[in-house]
């Protein structure tokens, strides 16, 4: 999968999301698809690197403050 397949996948979501809004006015969706993608992102990132809390956040391109600090918001063990 690549970026590009990412990006389809989100686009496609986005698409049903104001699809199904039928009309009404749409906010906070920047929030919204961060919420939505971050916590399957750092699960699945955290599920590959066996748990390493210092290699997955080394793969997100963050440090490993940041990462319990996300981890803590989307209550992730």
């Amino acid at each position: 999968m690549s970026d590009t397949d990412i990006a389809a996948c989100v686009r496609k979501a986005l698409n049903k999301y104001f699809k199904d809004l039928d009309g009404e006015e749409a906010t906070g969706l920047y929030d919204m698809v961060i919420r939505c993608v971050e916590k399957p992102l750092i699960e699945t990132v955290l599920k590959e690197a066996g748990g390493n809390q210092t290699r997955a956040a080394e793969w997100l391109g963050v440090n490993r403050n940041t990462l319990r600090k996300k981890m803590a918001l989307h209550r992730i063990k």
